[in-house]
This record gives structure tokens, sequence and C-alpha cells, in this order.
């Protein structure tokens, strides 16, 4: 009884103030308020999340829809402040029609000496920031925010097409009362789709409506409202480890139009499937039609393919050309920016610009390359037939042997190894007459770092010898990237402050060799490795490799582990044992495995002589871990920590 009574008391205590929602109406309990009451982590929340789409009927325009948005946001924590600068993404094209965003207004409340203070929002606050050729950003910067502010802020969004954009019920911050509402004439007929593993309560009704035209002439229709309301909704991070893009797991509901039907016209089936998504793309002109276009590079083509024969050689030779010649402008699209020939003189494009001109350049050498559409992480998982469901695109070419996908875009880029970003389940390759097929973007290959580390161990309790890695595949790309932006000079200091030592002879092999592994080498030196307690040291099998921290410390998970690509770790440490001293102890070998073979591990250690030879071995074989084996994956990680942080035990002789 006395736990009901606590639990009603908090309750009450969440929901007792700040009842007023009107925009304006701040309270100063609101202001008062130290932490969340339900998760005192919590940097920010939303008091109260409002939002309501509906279908405005213009004589000149037709039926727009629109949006209002209304949020007011409670700053607790000084990390919090950030929730202040507001972005808000929305379509502008340089042609044809545009979404607006219109009625921004906005205040900041401080609660000064016992007394409400509040700031409005500058027209001057506001910026607008071209993305790409498509999306335009009004970026909000709210005034004078401090810990315990209360920021609101208000504004419609308008639509000059039949598109609901999606409902979203969490965020990076918990929601204390969320209300959205949604109103669609009976002419139009979506298809609703739940998101996420959070949804809130939902009640539909039907209710009457009129369009007048005047002079009497009036219509009347029903309005279908579904309203979905939620309190104390928790936050879903973006900081969790191991997640393509958070927000293919918030709560949230996608609408797709699937049919009109207005008084006195047919009945218009906009129903779909990918095939019928894929031809509408091909026929653009900003894409099938810049796969025709080859006159620009006829020229240099026959040049470039002089003396190759075998398919091989004409693909390495077309795409490392590709590469060089055009560099990407950081904008993905699956239409083209500039345009091939624009981009080809310029020397500079979009992701669909490089890679059609790209799959153009291999279908005039006689292969068979087609493009594949993509959706990158940050544009979310496509989960129906949508036009917006991919947003970028690369090349393919059939073999005999099986297929190659190719990526311009990125300089350090193989075949067969994509942007990261791009890897985000299947893509959907697209033929010449427009059909199209599923295509699994997941490299087989695991992308592997093996490391060789020889060291000897004085009985003072310092380490000397040297390390030589080896990278392949993603480990490779990210490393010649990283090789790259920094200097030699900043690579060896990243390098001794990660490990704890001290190196000499710092060299980084192949990294502009991309046919070839990097291989990173240096000498070291390192105290504070080994301890000495009792006339006994204990050393760490694989020193500084080991890994000391399970990264998974949830006790469940929704959602899966990510992991983007299969990868392997392997670690080869030999060790000199100092002089004077015998082995006491070492620790015991262990071969573990996942079900379904989803990862396995193997420890072997082995004493010959005065040495001690160590192989860890940690393989990852799927890019997914679903939620089912996650605590399986826990427990996994828990074995290995403790085993690659247990001690040799060495003793005088």
């Amino acid at each position: 009884m006395k736990k009901c009574i606590i639990l009603f008391v908090l309750c009450f205590t969440i929901n007792s103030f700040a009842q007023n929602y009107k925009f304006g109406k701040v309270s100063k309990e609101e202001l008062g308020e130290k932490m969340y009451p339900l998760d005192s982590t919590a940097e920010a929340a939303y008091l109260y999340d409002s939002r309501r789409t509906y279908f405005n009927y213009n004589k000149n325009e037709g039926f727009q829809i629109i949006t209002e948005i209304h949020q007011r946001i409670k700053i607790y924590k000084k990390d919090g402040i950030d929730e202040g600068n507001i972005t808000i993404p929305y379509y502008s094209p340089d042609s044809g029609e545009k979404e607006t965003v219109i009625g921004i207004k906005g205040n900041t409340y401080n609660l000064e000496g016992g007394k409400i203070v509040k700031e409005k929002l500058s027209k001057k606050a506001i910026f607008k920031e071209q993305r790409s050729k498509y999306i335009s950003l009004k970026k909000i910067a709210m005034p004078s925010i401090n810990e315990g502010s209360v920021i609101e802020i208000s504004y419609k969004r308008i639509y000059p097409y039949y598109r609901i954009s999606e409902l979203q019920f969490q965020y990076n911050i918990p929601v204390k009362k969320l209300e959205h509402r949604v109103e669609i004439p009976e002419y139009f007929v979506f298809n609703k789709r739940a998101k996420g593993y959070y949804f809130p309560l939902l009640k539909d009704k039907k209710v009457n409506g009129k369009i007048s035209f005047g002079y009497g002439n009036d219509i009347d229709f029903i309005t279908n409202i579904s309203t979905y309301t939620g309190n104390n909704i928790p936050a879903l991070k973006d900081d969790e480890i191991y997640v393509n893009n958070i927000n293919n797991y918030r709560g949230g509901v996608k609408y797709e139009l699937v049919a009109t039907q207005f008084p006195n016209s047919n009945y218009k089936n906009f129903a779909t499937n990918w095939d019928n998504v894929c031809k509408q793309i091909y026929k653009s002109p900003y894409f099938g039609g810049e796969l025709k276009k080859v006159n620009y590079y006829k020229n240099d083509l026959e040049t470039l393919l002089q003396g190759k024969t075998s398919d091989a050689e004409k693909i390495a030779a077309i795409y490392n050309f590709v590469k060089k010649k055009v560099k990407w402008n950081e904008y993905y699209g699956k239409y083209t920016d500039k345009g091939v020939r624009k981009a080809y003189k310029e020397g500079v494009g979009n992701s669909a610009d490089i890679n059609l001109m790209l799959t153009s350049m291999l279908r005039s050498a006689a292969l068979n390359a087609n493009p594949v559409l993509v959706s990158t992480k940050g544009n979310g998982i496509p989960f129906f037939p949508t036009l917006n469901g991919f947003n970028y695109v690369i090349a393919m070419v059939e073999l005999d042997s099986g297929y190659i996908l190719l990526d311009a875009t990125e300089p350090f880029a193989v075949p067969n190894i994509l942007q990261l970003e791009a890897i985000n389940w299947n893509g959907r390759k697209v033929e010449k007459d427009g059909s199209s097929s599923w295509v699994n973007l997941v490299p087989k290959r695991r992308s592997t770092e093996n490391n060789l580390l020889t060291l000897t161990v004085s009985d003072e309790g310092t380490i000397e010898g040297a390390m030589r890695s080896t990278y392949t595949n993603y480990v490779a790309l990210g490393y010649r990237k990283k090789a790259t932006r920094l200097s030699l000079e900043e690579l060896i200091n990243q390098t001794e402050e990660k490990f704890s030592i001290e190196t000499e002879e710092f060299k980084v092999d192949n990294k502009n060799n991309l046919g070839k592994p990097v291989v990173r080498s240096f000498k070291l030196y390192g105290e504070d490795f080994v301890e000495g307690i009792g006339g006994k040291l204990y050393v760490t099998p694989l020193m500084f490799l080991a890994e000391r921290e399970n990264p998974f410390k949830a006790d469940e998970r929704a959602f899966p582990v990510e992991f983007i690509v299969p990868w392997e770790d392997k670690h080869r440490v030999n060790i000199t044992l100092p002089e004077g001293y015998s082995i006491e102890s070492l620790p015991e070998n262990l071969s573990m495995a996942l079900p379904e073979n989803l990862a396995n591990y193997k420890f072997l250690i082995q004493q010959k002589g005065n040495s001690v030879t160590i192989m860890s071995v940690l393989k990852m074989n799927s890019a997914v871990v679903t939620p089912e084996y996650y605590l399986e994956l826990k427990e996994f990680y828990n074995k290995l920590v403790k085993k690659q942080t247990e001690k040799i035990v060495l003793v005088k002789s």
C-alpha cells in the first residue's frame, strides 16, 4: 500500500503543474524544477510536444498539407543547453514546388528573483542554410539559455504535395506530455506503419467538414482524425553503441499515400511496389537520362582502355580514373546535382553525378554494369516502397564469378568497399529496362586488424620491443583516412597516448597503395605494465592490447547490435621473461562461440623456455546481432574481458 501511495505522489508531482500548454503560459513550477523526476541523468526534457497535421483547401492551390509544431523544452543541466540550437530541414529545390516553413516564433524563460523573465526569439537569430540542391535548413538560436531555462518554439510547415512527414514520439531527451494529431479528409487514403519500440495511446474518430466555394456551393465531407497521446516517454539517445541510425528504433509512425478519390473524379491508386518506384526513378532525366550521356568522356575512355583486355583491368582503370577525375562535394543524392557533363568538366559533383558517370563508363566498356539505389544510414531503412526511400546511388558490375560494388566518392575505397554510411541493409539494382532487384550491401569478407607484438620484460617491470599492425578492408580504409587527415607527428602522439608508451622508428606503409594492406610499425618502450607484489611479477599477456571493459553494459536491449561489417581482431604477442624469473602460473586457454556462429573467440598461451607466446583471435562473423542474442553477447564479452585481463605470475628462480 505504501508503494502505491508513493507511486501516486510521484505521478501527481510529474503532472501536477504545467497543465496550461498554451504558447507563452510557462509556469514558475516548470522553471523551478531542478531535474526530470523519472530520470535524474536527463540534461533536458520536452515538457510538451505538440503536432497537428491537417489538410487545408485553397481555391487556387487545392489541398495543401499543413503541420503545426509547438514544443516546450526544459533545460536541467549545462549539457542540455544545446537543445536551444534548433534545426528544421525542409525540401527546397532550385526549381519546382517547395516546402515552406513559416510563422516561427519562440521565447526563452528564466526565473530571476522569483519572477519570470521572458526574452523573445529575434528574427536575426533565424538563419537559412542550403544543405544541398534539394534540402534547406532553418537554423534557430534561442536567446539567453541557462541551466533552469524553459524554451518554447512554434512554427508551421506547408507541403505542396500529398506527403505526411513521419511522426516521431521519442527523442534524445524524455517527453513529459505528447499530443500528435493527424486529420485526413476522406478523399485521401493513407497506410500507417508504426516503427520503433514505443507507441503512444491512439484514438481514431470521424468528424464532418465542409468546403465552401461561395454562392452556396458547398461540399460536405468526412475527416478521419488520429490522435496520439503519451506521458513520460523515455529518451532513446543517439549515443548507444553499435547502432547505425538510432532513429530507426525510435517510436514513430510513417504515413504512405495509397489512393485518392475526389468528388466527380475516378479512384486513383498510388499503391506501389519497389519495381514501380525504381522505374519511376530510372525515367527521371536526372537519373536514367544521365546514364545515356556518353560523348563527354568518349575520347578519354578510348585512351584509358588501350591495352586493357580483361574485365578486371577495365574495371580498375575506369574506377580509379573516376575517383581521381571528380571529387565528391559531400552531398548525397540519387539524382544528379550538376549533371554528369558539368561534374566531369568541373571535377566535382554529388554522389549521383559521380557514380552514374562511373556506371555509364563501365557500360561503354561493354561491361554488365547497373546503378544500385541505396538508403544511407542517416536516411534510415526504407520499410515500404516510396521515392524517398533511397537517397544515394552506387555502381555494380556483374561477372561470371559474382558481382562487384563500386563507390567512386571515396578516394581510399577499393572494389566492394563502400562508404560506411552506404552500408545499410540492402540496395536496389536498376537495369536498363527499369526492372529491379535487391542486392546485399554487407561485405562477405571480414575487415581485419592483425597485431604482432614482440616484447622483453625487465626485472624492473619495464617493457621494450616492437609492434607491427596490418589492416585490411574497412579497417584499412579508416586508417588511411585518419593518416591523411593527421600529420605523422599527430599519428605518433595519438598512438603513444592510446597505449601509454613511447615509440621510435614509427612508419606507415601502403598508405596510398590501395591494393595492399596498410602496415604500421614502430619500436616501443613502456612502464607500469608489470606489477611487482611480494617479490612476484604480474604480467597481462596482451599488455596494452587487452580489452579491459565490456562495451555492453545494459541489462537488456530492444534493438540489434550493428557492427556494420564482419570483422576480426588478431593479436600475437611474444614475451621474453626477465632473467632470474620463472613462471608460477599461466592463464588457461579458452575457446568459445556465440549461437548461430555469430562470433567466436580463441585464447591460446604457450611457454617455450624463457618466453611466452599468446594468440588471441576474436571473429565477429555477422554484421548484426539481434536482440534475442544480446545477453549471450554481453556474457561473451564478460568472459573475453576476464580472460584478457588475467595475469601471468612470475617468481624469482
